[in-house]
């Protein structure tokens, strides 16, 4: 529904013109010599203040449920045309200007500056000088977005500067402000003195769940299968741009078909505010050849341009010497005749007399330049895999156009941050395109940003990232580098074959290959009406059908449907039912080219460990990682600079990221040190024997955690003294073999040894002695101090176990683990007494317990099945109840037992020596 609120607003006050005086310290504005005269004298000291009434033009229309908002005459009101277009809470200001003086120039030297400055959201720049800096990617893509579609409207011969400045004045972040300022851009030139061919009307289409949405916000966009930007003028298409999912054609058109009425609504309100508001346009000096030196080159070079163009056998840089021969040979015929009006516009006359030529062929014969048929693709050449030593490569070649993508993979923390005032903050999938001198055989400066290789970077990027799988299952951030190697056409397109290629060859799982290529058109136009005649589509044009021809219809996607877009044109706009006329052929050329990529590749391949790079994400507390950042992050940066691994942290996760397997074993390592990993059981970890018991070792490992290293578990083989075996400060890789009902943990050497080939006789005799006692031996407790609670536990334990109901290993452990503090003063109490090589001899009956060996002991604990026998020195031992025995004792009973055997743990095993 349009609207017209066209109203004038008082918004300046200034004081009425005079000189300023100084007058007892202040300043004030004196009044003219005729109002000197009428006024009293007591007004002179107080001057009566004028008012200034600024015109303001309004416009009010809705599209899209959105009430949309056209202001002029308020800001900037010196330039050639300047309007404010609102939408909701967001504001844009756009401007343009023209230069001054004659256009000595052969083409339009037309500037678009698109500006986010961050006080339309309310933020001060994070930069070292907060202020903005060079144009961010988006500034640049939002610029060539409102380039495309006005600079086909600019009259023939206008070669006049034109700067065309679009400002973010506000952002309520709903309302992607590109499209507000591509509209705001076509006021401002509506409203100048410029000649123009408009108004143009650009509209953005999403589409959820198969319900398309006009003017979606960014919350809706984050949901839609389909961003579809279109610009048209009344009846014609100018601009097109697509991401999409695997859009089909059939539903592509429908939304074109929808988008179209849509901008359209645009048109009517800047027609009526120009009209109120606009600027009668001035009379320019167009820069336009005569048909008299048209018609004299013409004569000259034609025949020998046409024999040019009708020999196939010509490449590239082979033609074009051939015609840069031919416009010199004209160039000497008009010198020697002196036409100097001739020869300042002759590279636009040959240019044309070219351009002629090659459309004429086309639509008559259907013959283009290189001998191929209208929908005939270039020879294809394949290679994936080509450098080895990088994640993932591969080389695509198109007739001459050939491209060579790379993948680089990286952490998670090594996404590109976006300060853009929509959109996300990071960005982990970046393709970068570059489009070296070299590849036209042209000598170049290498600059900064370009606006060119940014755009057709940013399009081959959204074309791969409908394939990709989501950033939760990807934990890598993926940067292909595109170097176009040589260019003949379509290098953006073959970027996305190369590109796809790379990926694959890399081991992302893509679900399809994505393809591209370019189509082009060739018109035959009334020049009286404008109206179209004849047409020509050709599939995957060459750069000299691109120059001289109409379109430039880049489409890209899989099998299943369409991924990217991006339609440019050279006239004022295209039938519709043209461009989607092109949609078959591109897709015809789309199966061959997918055809030849998956004859190269066509799955994932696996990771190898030469060249693929190792992720790896573990679980922290934030107290542990920031033990491992350091101050100022210097300790992460250090493990990254000794490792060459990248590690990123997240809140209560830890991802690192290695070029292979050995630098991600190095950072492991060094994390693992520093605050290790979760305990797993079976887990190999290196650690630090920190002190030496009798009974076996404190080994620190894992971050500083503390486990025990039994004397059992140090060998194969038994061990009298730990000190034999392991020292002080000693590195060595220990198992997790469980732990104890209090959460200490149990460490293995023995684990990680190979098993030995033969054992003594003595061992032989005691593991038999081990099978028949494994099930009494599994029900023992530690033998140490243990609460009462936890006796009855164990012996609850030992009932279910005699009726057959089986029982973890870890439910019952054989040894109490206790710190090393405790145990040193359970030393002290027992007398004993440390030696010189570090470990602890116990008095001399004990130290001297032996199998066979008899002493009196005490009876200290009594269990279901046993005793808990006190040797003394602090030894413990167990006595099993012998059948039809004596069980009924009391603690404190004195017995004379044997050493029949001990058990795995170290424990021994007695009997009743008068019973022998």
């Amino acid at each position: 529904m349009l609207s017209l609120a066209t109203k004038r607003i008082p918004v300046l006050k200034w004081t009425s013109l005079g000189r300023r005086t100084i007058s007892t310290s202040r300043l004030h504005l004196a009044p003219s010599a005729s109002e000197s005269r009428s006024l009293p004298p007591s007004d002179y000291e107080t001057p009566v203040a004028g008012t200034k009434v600024l015109e303001s033009f309004t416009e009010e229309f809705e599209i899209g449920s959105k009430k949309i908002t056209f202001e002029t005459g308020k800001m900037a009101r010196f330039a050639n045309g300047a309007v404010v277009l609102a939408m909701e809470e967001t504001k844009v200001l756009s401007t343009v200007a023209s230069g001054k003086g004659d256009a000595l120039r052969d083409f339009l030297p037309l500037t678009v500056d698109y500006q986010e400055k961050q006080f339309a959201q309310g933020v001060i720049p994070t930069t070292f000088m907060r202020r903005e800096g060079a144009p961010k990617e988006r500034e640049l893509l939002c610029g060539r977005l409102i380039d495309r579609p006005i600079r086909p409207l600019f009259p023939a011969g206008f070669y006049h500067e034109v700067q065309v400045m679009a400002s973010v004045l506000s952002s309520d972040g709903k309302q992607d402000p590109d499209i507000m300022a591509a509209n705001a851009t076509s006021v401002a030139l509506m409203l100048s003195d410029i000649p123009w061919g408009g108004p143009i009307g650009m509209i953005r289409i999403g589409r959820i769940s198969g319900e398309f949405i006009v003017n979606p916000t960014m919350d809706e966009l984050n949901l839609s299968d389909l961003n579809l930007v279109y610009a048209c003028t009344k009846d014609k298409t100018l601009m097109i741009d697509v991401q999409a999912r695997e859009i089909s054609e059939r539903d592509l058109e429908a939304a074109l078909r929808l988008a179209h009425p849509e901008a359209v609504k645009y048109l009517e309100p800047q027609i009526r505010l120009a009209a109120r508001a606009g600027k009668r346009k001035k009379e320019y000096k167009l820069s336009m050849m005569s048909d008299m030196t048209l018609e004299k080159v013409r004569k000259l070079a034609e025949a020998p341009i046409e024999a040019v163009f009708t020999d196939p056998t010509y490449g590239k840089f082979e033609r074009g010497e051939a015609l840069d021969g031919i416009a010199q040979d004209v160039r000497r015929e008009l010198e020697e005749e002196g036409d100097e009006e001739s020869l300042k516009a002759l590279p636009k006359t040959v240019d044309t007399v070219r351009k002629g030529i090659v459309r004429r062929r086309i639509i008559a014969e259907g013959l283009r330049v290189d001998g191929r048929r209208l929908d005939e693709v270039r020879p294809l050449f394949c290679e994936a895999g080509n450098l080895p030593q990088l994640h993932g490569s591969s080389l695509f070649s198109r007739g001459d156009t050939q491209v060579l993508c790379t993948v680089t993979l990286g952490a998670p923390g090594d996404a590109q941050r976006l300060d853009s005032l929509v959109g996300p903050s990071t960005k982990r999938f970046m393709l970068h395109y570059s489009f070296p001198p070299f590849c036209i055989n042209e000598v170049g400066k290498r600059t900064g940003l370009n606006r060119r290789e940014v755009g057709h970077g940013t399009l081959a990027e959204k074309a791969l990232l409908a394939v990709l799988p989501p950033e939760n299952e990807l934990r890598y951030t993926i940067r292909i580098n595109s170097e176009v190697m040589a260019s003949d056409g379509s290098t953006s397109m073959a970027t996305v074959c190369a590109g796809s290629m790379a990926l694959m060859d890399a081991g992302i799982p893509l679900r399809e290959h994505v393809a591209g290529v370019s189509v082009g058109l060739v018109t035959d136009v009334d020049p009286s009406t404008g109206i179209i005649k004849d047409y020509r589509i050709l599939t995957d044009i060459l750069g000299l059908e691109d120059h001289l021809g109409d379109m430039d219809f880049k489409i890209a996607g899989t099998r299943n449907g369409i991924t990217a877009i991006q339609l440019d044109i050279k006239p004022a706009g295209i039938p519709l039912d043209i461009v989607c006329e092109s949609l078959e052929p591109a897709f015809k050329a789309r199966l061959q080219i997918l055809d030849h990529m998956e004859q190269e590749i066509n799955a994932p391949r696996t990771l190898d460990e030469r060249n693929s790079p190792r992720i790896v994400t573990l679980k922290y507390s934030n107290e542990s990682l920031r033990r491992l950042i350091g101050p100022l992050g210097a300790l992460r940066r250090k493990i990254e600079e000794e490792t060459g691994a990248r590690i990123s942290v997240n809140d209560g996760s830890l991802t690192i990221v290695a070029k292979n397997h050995g630098v991600l074993d190095k950072a492991l390592e060094k994390v693992d040190f520093i605050i290790g990993r979760e305990i797993e059981v079976g887990g190999i970890y290196k650690g630090i024997v920190t002190s030496i018991k009798e009974y076996g070792a404190f080994v620190e490992f894992n971050g500083g955690q503390q486990g025990l290293l039994h004397v059992s578990e140090l060998s194969h083989e038994p061990v009298s003294r730990v000190s034999d075996v392991v020292s002080i400060g000693q590195q060595l890789h220990l198992k997790c073999i469980g732990q104890d009902i209090r959460g200490n943990i149990k460490l293995s050497l023995k684990e990680t040894l190979p098993q030995p080939r033969s054992a003594t006789n003595n061992v032989v005799e005691i593991e038999g002695y081990f099978s028949q006692i494994k099930q009494a031996t599994d029900s023992w407790a530690s033998v140490g101090s243990i609460p009462t609670e936890q006796e009855k536990q164990h012996s609850a334990v030992s009932k279910h176990e005699s009726s057959g109901v089986a029982s973890s290993s870890y439910s019952s452990p054989s040894i109490l683990i206790r710190s090393a503090a405790e145990c040193d003063e359970e030393e002290k109490s027992a007398g004993l007494k440390r030696n010189s090589k570090g470990g602890f001899e116990a008095p001399m009956n004990a130290k001297s317990l032996k199998i066979g060996v008899e002493v009196t002991s005490k009876v200290h604990q009594i269990r279901a099945r046993g005793l808990v026998l006190d040797l003394g020195g602090g030894i413990r031992g167990m006595y099993r109840f012998e059948t039809n025995g004596k069980r009924d004792f009391v603690v404190g009973d004195e017995l004379r037992v044997k050493c029949l055997s001990f058990t795995s743990k170290g424990i021994p095993v007695m009997s009743r020596a008068e019973d022998d």
